[in-house]
């Protein structure tokens, strides 16, 4: 059951996902010590995202994104609103802009009312002119409640309200080691020390599947890293799109596509492609590891998911390499759109879980071993959902985690 009772618990992540961990078992009042590599909290996936607190609209009914989400937007939004923390329900435009999109945005509208996303309505060209007069397209779903929010500064607040609880959230200390107790509990061996804890949660994004390997999980799914590039609108034209933009997704294609989005500090960007990362962090083209490209030649799931995608990834390539062929996806819904309405923006890298066969990961994973739990896959919309995923790791614990110190 987790080793002895009055143990701290940890959590080795400090990402918005494992803060979210952290203060749910603080609060309950469970000792926890949070494990985080970097100097700060949110230096990875939670700081490099576009900032969007998604509804619900995509996700197949029933899923586990599907739930977490619309229970996580209402926690997130409650707690942004508790703690005067930016929230901007600046409302989401899906368009289609041939009649096979327009097909298949009627199923994620049957997908969107299965999940309870509210205040759906679906637009004609009039509609959606009437909302942006410089977007094109033949329909579009409506979304009022997209939000948009300041990720990096919940999960700051996140880390305050672990500490206010008695918690530690212990940055520049990265996990070297992880035992499994005889008596159910676990060890976490960082640089010069050993902590001896009752129960570990992993949250470590893009090194997830690495630190779950030191506890004893077994190597799928692996962590393939893919680079989301940005464009940004140059202030003459952040003024022509007022809400967020998504194309509809191509089904051959496991992203979302080229997108506009307004952030909270009042710029606009567009994108973000997926180019496979070169290195864990490769956040810029020139970011490359010799360990990470010879894992990748040895591994036999990204092999296979290469085969099963090669077309899709040459086109993202060309498009990072050239501005043009980036902006012609976006065209379809703003034809107006120049070379010179754009500057680059700060990319950021996703951890794409990839199963043996070569298939990506889609819905939320987290797995159990013994005192562990591992969050194996954590794709958007995980931020958005982070309250409830939280919310769902916890109550799988140990009865005396939440029985006080």
């Amino acid at each position: 059951m987790g080793g002895e009772p009055g143990l701290p618990a940890g959590v080795a992540g400090a990402g918005i996902i494992g803060l979210a961990v952290a203060r749910l078992l603080a609060r309950s009042g469970v000792p926890v010590l949070v494990f985080e590599k970097e100097s700060a909290v949110a230096a990875h996936q939670t700081g490099h995202n576009s900032g969007v607190a998604h509804a619900g609209i995509y996700y197949q009914p029933g899923s586990a994104k599907a739930v977490l989400c619309r229970r996580g937007v209402g926690l997130l939004r409650a707690y942004c609103a508790e703690r005067g923390l930016p929230w901007d329900e600046r409302g989401k435009l899906v368009v289609a802009r041939n009649d096979a999109e327009v097909a298949r945005l009627r199923e994620i509208e049957r997908r969107a009312v299965a999940n309870g996303v509210p205040g759906l309505r679906w637009l004609d060209p009039g509609g959606i002119a009437a909302l942006e007069p410089e977007v094109t397209g033949l329909a579009a779903l409506w979304s009022p409640t997209t939000a948009i929010t300041d990720f990096p500064a919940i999960a700051r607040s996140f880390a305050a309200d672990v500490t206010a609880a008695g918690g530690r959230v212990l940055t520049g200390t990265p996990v070297t080691g992880v035992r499994r107790r005889s008596d159910g509990g676990v060890d976490v061996i960082t640089p010069g020390e050993r902590h001896r804890l009752s129960h570990l949660v992993i949250c470590a994004g893009l090194h997830g599947d690495l630190v779950a390997r030191l506890a004893g999980d077994g190597p799928s799914p692996e962590i393939v890293p893919f680079r989301g590039e940005y464009l940004r609108l140059r202030p003459h034209a952040r003024g022509r799109v007022r809400h967020l933009i998504y194309p509809v997704p191509d089904p051959a294609y496991p992203f979302l596509g080229i997108h506009v989005t307004p952030r909270i500090d009042g710029d606009v960007d567009l994108g973000p492609n997926a180019v496979l990362a070169l290195a864990r962090q490769g956040y810029r083209r020139r970011d490359v590891s010799a360990g990470h490209l010879a894992r990748l030649a040895g591994s036999p799931a990204f092999r296979r998911l290469a085969r099963r995608n090669w077309r899709a990834g040459l086109a993202e390539m060309r498009g990072s390499a050239f501005r043009r062929a980036f902006l012609a996806q976006a065209r379809g819904y703003l034809p107006w759109l120049e070379p010179s309405d754009v500057e680059p923006a700060p990319a950021g890298v996703r951890a794409q879980a990839v199963d043996p066969d070569g298939s990506l990961v889609d819905d939320f994973r987290v797995h159990r071993i013994g005192a562990v739990t591992a969050v194996r896959n954590a794709p958007s919309p995980a931020a958005t959902a982070s309250m409830a995923i939280a919310e769902h790791i916890v109550s799988g614990l140990p009865p005396f985690l939440g029985s006080g110190r």
